[in-house]
């Protein structure tokens, strides 16, 4: 099959547009793709699943074991004609400086993917060659089988480039964009779900399609990026039909959707049914509910009605109250609080779960991969039990409490985060299970007992 990486040399240089753009065209193509991205990431895998109508895949080296990112690539790809990942920050960019733990470059390598790097061309000629001999040469499995030149003045400037870096680098320069050839990327943050489930980026996809058809070589980039299918005999997701089926709510709307796959998916496989409800449409909790999941989002663009949504806040805060076992990551945790500021300082109010509220700031508040441990009492994660997730947010904490939920280290800190009461574990963390799949069975456990 075809398999490949999307990688750039920084970011910024066009690997989310080329990304989309050449699903979409491979998929005019009739052939069935499947997309997957490189790193912690919820919003480009959005895309990709608006794309492919398949779900996207997160595959990280840092947060899940080798074995286990294998794994997610090829049960995912297994009934695909071709397989795209698109790559994190630059090439050989992760958790440190000094290797390639975390990078796409790392899942090149563990996934043995072909990688076509991606490098903005704008000012240069002969240059753009050093920039990409220095990306073969830092890692001699670098496995880099291609090329294509964005942000591009006109089509001799596209032959000067392809001229230098295929004779100085000995591989092909498959395609490239102009300067403005193709429209912006719409939104990032505000609106980008209800637009894509409206359909209305639909005709964005086909703009990006066409553009790349005309300039990058589709049916080379096929030829040269033939893969070895990833043998996996079992693994952590698959189904076990004997256990105990426990109920799970999912909090799941335009509010609150940054939801690993895999995470629902190690769920289903301990015997987890999961139950989606919409805050954002005043749905309340499940009745069969027996444990809550309330993962992180957009609530503040969405504050306005959540604040007004009675019947939902009540529903939750019930379950709360009746002992279910709630994970609340990041937006559910900012949801749970007493009340959102946003960043023009108007204030609604919202469940009063947690003690203290939350302030939007324009400024970044945290950005990270994070090491975790539990705290005593902590039903989802024992003072034994560690995990690895990730932060993202613009919102800090305004709040005092005794009861942290756990204790988390970053590069740059150390410290106990989020809150822990009873059966409520709540924190801006995003956890990825794979990186412990115990934990899921700690919460599903928790779940049943709280039901005897």
């Amino acid at each position: 099959m075809q398999r490949f990486i999307l990688a750039g040399t920084g970011s910024g240089v066009g690997k989310t547009t080329f990304t989309i753009g050449i699903l979409r065209a491979l998929m005019k193509r009739g052939l069935t793709v499947q997309g997957f991205k490189c790193g912690p990431d919820y919003i480009d895998p959005t895309y990709h699943t608006a794309v492919t109508n398949r779900p996207s895949r997160n595959i990280d080296s840092f947060m899940m074991s080798h074995d286990i990112v294998r794994a997610i690539v090829a049960r995912a790809s297994a009934d695909a004609d071709v397989a795209v990942i698109e790559g994190v920050m630059g090439f050989y960019d992760g958790k440190s400086p000094l290797s390639n733990e975390g990078s796409a470059a790392h899942i090149s390598e563990i996934t043995k993917s072909p990688v076509i790097l991606i490098v903005n061309a704008a000012s240069m000629a002969r240059s753009v060659a050093a920039i990409v001999k220095g990306f073969q040469m830092l890692d001699e499995n670098s496995n880099i089988v291609g090329v294509i030149a964005n942000q591009l003045g006109s089509k001799g400037h596209f032959e000067i480039v392809k001229t230098a870096i295929e004779k100085e680098c000995g591989i092909p320069v498959i395609g490239y964009l102009l300067k403005e050839a193709v429209p912006k990327m719409p939104s990032r943050h505000l609106g980008l779900v209800p637009a894509i489930e409206r359909g209305d980026l639909d005709s964005y996809f086909d703009k990006l399609a066409t553009a790349i058809e005309e300039t990058v070589n589709i049916e080379q980039l096929l030829e040269i990026t033939k893969a070895q299918s990833i043998a996996v005999s079992a693994s952590i997701f698959d189904e076990q039909p004997q256990l105990q089926k426990v109920h799970i709510a999912v909090a799941k709307d335009a509010a609150f959707n940054f939801y690993y796959e895999e995470n629902l998916e190690l769920l289903r496989a301990n015997g987890a049914i999961l139950h989606f409800f919409s805050p954002l449409q005043n749905e309340k909790v499940p009745t069969a509910a027996q444990g809550l999941y309330i993962g992180g989002g957009f609530p503040e663009e969405f504050a306005d009605q959540l604040a007004k949504n009675e019947g939902t806040k009540q529903s939750v805060r019930a379950a709360i109250e009746r002992g279910l076992p709630t994970l609340a990551e990041c937006g559910g945790f900012m949801y749970l609080t007493e009340e959102i500021i946003n960043r023009q300082g108007h204030t609604y109010p919202m469940l009063g779960v947690i003690p203290g509220r939350v302030r939007m700031q324009t400024k970044l508040a945290a950005l990270g991969y994070r090491e975790i441990t539990g705290m005593a009492g902590n039903f989802f994660m024992s003072e034994e039990d560690s995990a690895k997730g990730h932060e993202f947010h613009y919102s800090s904490y305004e709040g005092e409490h005794a009861s942290p939920a756990f204790f988390s280290k970053g590069r740059f800190r150390a410290q106990k985060e989020g809150y822990l009461q009873k059966n409520l574990v709540a924190g801006y963390t995003h956890f990825h299970f794979a990186s412990n799949p115990q934990i899921v069975k700690n919460w599903l456990a928790a779940c049943l007992e709280v039901q005897q």
